[in-house]
């Protein structure tokens, strides 16, 4: 790294990555470019609703070069005979990536969902989209109970069940065209629900992490009874998706929409991440994330920065028609674009490089309200 990069000789690289590149300093400098970038006026014309916010989330699979890594796993269909880990990323239909971990690729993504909508409370929520791997009924329950609309795209459909609160047998002497494929059991709810209000409450506060708590209640050899309370509460939510899913044209297209985001997120986060072959070569966990939240670092870096020329390419046009125009091209494509960065050669980080005239103050953007 040291051959290409000037003027910071080796020392000072490693100095720099020893002493600054902690995975919360790292963190902290992801949650400062994504507040900045949400607080820009430009980002909000990719808004399907100015009161709402759509996130999505989406695992990566990442090979580890490293056979001694204990927190990788195998898995024939991603890695062959090798072992690797998961990237599991959260976007908002701003393309602004507000939360990023590394998890093991035998993990169901599922139960990670809760903590990238919990990480950061600037980024509220009202609708999180996920593909089949992101849901199960306990998760339908927890996003319900903590206040976020779960719409996740569920494969195969037809194969789901729905459930209600009174048998089959009343229903079909209603003669009723839908019927519902189970019961839900109302008791095992209302015995367990302090345990699970309590469960919410800790999840809250930040006592604990929501898979945390997943990985406990799924340690016993039978099913815990607040997990399978969980369950119970979460097939109400999750029959009435389902519905709303089949009859709402607009929904499956926004959730459609928002995964594409994240799936873009994810071919970016290949072109940052070229070296070593786009594999892994960190073997603790700890090291694992510090790299997946530098990579995070410089992708909201460069969205960040094409935010800010878009936005004075915008203010240095002269009618109001040229603004429009402009802005409806930009809304018809994304912030999240790459192609003009050159992520080869050297990287200068000399004091004539870095000055450039977009490094304005904060107060000047807040400025542009002519959008």
């Amino acid at each position: 790294m040291a051959n290409v990069v000037f003027p910071l000789s080796e020392t000072e690289l490693e100095q720099t990555t020893n002493w600054y590149f902690s995975l919360d300093n790292i963190n902290k400098a992801n949650d400062i470019i994504a507040n900045f970038t949400q607080n820009l006026d430009l980002p909000n014309i990719y808004k399907e609703h100015q009161e709402k916010l759509n996130t999505s989330s989406d695992g990566q699979r990442i090979p580890v070069n490293y056979p001694y890594a204990l927190h990788a796993s195998h898995s024939a269909k991603y890695f062959r005979k090798g072992k690797g880990v998961s990237a599991y990323s959260f976007i908002d239909e701003r393309d602004i990536l507000f939360y990023s971990t590394i998890i093991s690729s035998a993990d169901r993504e599922a139960i990670h969902v809760v903590d990238g909508l919990m990480h950061n409370e600037v980024f509220h929520s009202t609708r999180h989209a996920t593909d089949t791997h992101g849901q199960t009924e306990p998760v339908f329950a927890l996003m319900h109970l903590l206040g976020f609309g779960f719409a996740p795209r569920i494969a195969k459909l037809y194969k789901q069940q729905l459930y209600s609160f009174k048998k089959r047998k009343e229903y079909e002497n209603l003669d009723y065209k839908l019927l519902p494929d189970g019961y839900i059991n109302t008791k095992l709810i209302e015995e367990n629900w302090d345990h699970i209000l309590r469960l919410v409450t800790s999840i809250k506060l930040k006592v604990c992490t929501a898979s945390q708590i997943f990985k406990r209640l799924n340690s016993y050899s039978r099913q815990h009874p607040v997990y399978q309370a969980l369950k119970e509460y979460g097939k109400i939510i999750k029959s009435i998706y389902i519905l709303q899913y089949i009859d709402d044209l607009e929904l499956r297209q926004i959730i459609q929409r928002q995964l594409n985001k994240v799936e873009q997120a994810n071919r970016f986060s290949k072109v940052v991440a070229f070296a070593n072959g786009g594999e892994m070569i960190f073997p603790t966990r700890q090291e694992q994330r510090i790299a997946e939240a530098c990579k995070r670092l410089i992708q909201s870096a460069i969205i960040c920065w094409n935010y800010l020329y878009l936005s004075k390419k915008i203010s240095s046009c002269e009618e109001q028609i040229q603004k429009q125009e402009l802005l409806q091209k930009i809304k018809a494509k994304s912030a999240m674009a790459w192609r003009h960065i050159y992520f080869h050669g050297l990287y200068d980080f000399s004091e004539e490089k870095l000055s450039d005239s977009y490094q304005l103050k904060y107060a000047q953007y807040l400025s542009l309200k002519t959008l």
